[in-house]
């Protein structure tokens, strides 16, 4: 296992684009879940599997299998596995960012996404199913939409414009094209501020905060590319705006099938869509509940750190997902390849996986006795300096502001924290495992 300093960490994700796509000679170094990103694939393989197993038995909770995947699978191998905090060495970030096989391992997502909405399609024209089964099917589907944002999310952040363009195609799904432009210049300016929609705040229960960010999400896109034709002295209603033509190809690719499969079709393309786009929301909320950037003196933010994401070292969710548990290093290094993102030993950490966390997240009471105490610890027992819930400010000052036993339990695991901090060896005193 290897260490580096969070500055270390810094100064190379400045160093490490200046080697371009040049080769570079493989290191003496092996990346220990090389092949497990293929099971990356498994969920938009998920509804073939339903498929053959609907065949050989009859069954229909078989089209059940996404949801059972995600909410059940995930979060037991979660707990099974358990976690890995090995970070690649500086040596081999340039060679393990251009090594194309991990570009494939994404590429590979859309055709079986696109294959399995297909054949979705076709089961529910058919009317072979029941509407249950077909519910079920449909957010199987929607399982399978929801990571494709995910999968978006990591193209969508390269430089490549055919990766960008796959983000597009991969967003298509779920009508959510309007993400593309509202995540890479929206949320990586405002995240963790009160300004941004899709940073959750204390207090703040998912279904509150599902409505404030899908329509925040929305407008902000929106105003970001009117702002971009009002400096090019251009309408914005053209199809050269990133959210109309977004849109516009949701628009064709639902038409289509519609005009293939038949009308009854669209309450199952309506249900995948919005359950996969509150998949993609459902894990916005819990990447950065509570946490809060500090303004300075000049009224600015101050700079985005590791201490503002949430993170977790939980190996199935992580393989699932293509690391997008490291939120921490990609946030520091928005281009930087999935297989390439760090661990950061000063980011606050989740207690388990991100499969496991979205189960508790869709029920607010175990949610909130599962994250609030973590938040209040994070910030040393003083809950003034997080992102609160302006509704629920009131209750929260009363629950855990000074004088609060809940502050005091939150100043001592601070202590603790540090004390332990203090008392590692300066080799691995604060560094990034």
């Amino acid at each position: 296992m290897s260490s580096t300093t969070a500055g270390d960490l810094q100064s190379h994700g400045h160093e490490h684009h200046h080697h371009g796509e040049g080769d570079v000679n493989a290191p003496a170094w092996t990346d220990s879940k090389r092949y497990a990103w293929l099971l990356g694939l498994f969920i938009p393989a998920s509804p073939f599997v339903a498929w053959g197993l609907y065949e050989a038995t009859g069954a229909g909770i078989v089209w059940w299998l996404g949801p059972l995947l995600v909410f059940g699978v995930m979060p037991a191998l979660d707990a099974i596995i358990g976690t890995d905090a090995e970070n690649p060495p500086d040596r081999v970030l340039a060679w393990l960012e251009q090594d194309r096989y991990y570009r494939w391992c994404t590429y590979a997502y859309l055709p079986l996404q696109y294959g399995s909405l297909i054949m979705a399609c076709w089961m529910w024209a058919s009317g072979d199913l029941g509407l249950v089964a077909n519910i079920g099917l449909a957010i199987t589907i929607g399982c399978v939409s929801g990571i494709a944002i995910n999968t978006a999310h990591e193209l969508g952040h390269k430089r490549a414009s055919m990766e960008r363009w796959l983000s597009r195609v991969a967003l298509a799904q779920t009508g959510y094209g309007h993400f593309f432009i509202e995540h890479n210049r929206g949320h990586h300016v405002r995240v963790a501020t009160p300004d941004d929609p899709a940073s959750s705040r204390l207090g703040e229960s998912f279904w509150a905060f599902w409505p404030r960010t899908v329509r925040g999400s929305f407008t902000s896109a929106w105003h970001l590319e009117r702002e971009r034709f009002k400096r090019l002295g251009q309408s914005p209603w053209s199809l050269k705006n990133d959210v109309l033509n977004a849109w516009a190809m949701s628009l064709v690719l639902f038409g289509v099938l519609i005009a293939i499969f038949g009308i009854g079709i669209a309450p199952y393309l309506l249900i995948q869509a919005i359950f996969g786009f509150s998949l993609l929301e459902v894990v916005n909320y819990l990447e950065h509940y509570g946490l809060v950037r500090q303004k300075r003196e000049d009224g600015r933010y101050e700079r985005t750190r590791p201490e503002h994401s949430w993170n977790s070292n939980n190996v199935a969710s992580n393989v699932f997902l293509y690391h997008l548990q490291r939120h921490s290093d990609h946030h520091a290094h928005p281009t930087r390849r999935y297989q390439a993102l760090r661990h950061f030993e000063e980011a606050p950490q989740l207690p388990s996986g991100y499969a496991t966390m979205i189960v508790l997240a869709v029920v607010p009471g175990i949610w909130r006795r599962t994250m609030d105490h973590r938040v209040l610890a994070h910030y040393g027992g003083d809950v003034t300096r997080a992102n609160i819930h302006p509704r629920k400010r009131a209750r929260i000052m009363k629950k855990y502001g000074p004088g609060t036993p809940a502050a005091a339990a939150g100043a001592a695991a601070y202590a603790a924290r540090e004390a332990a901090e203090a008392a590692a060896s300066p080799e691995t005193a604060g560094v990034a495992r």
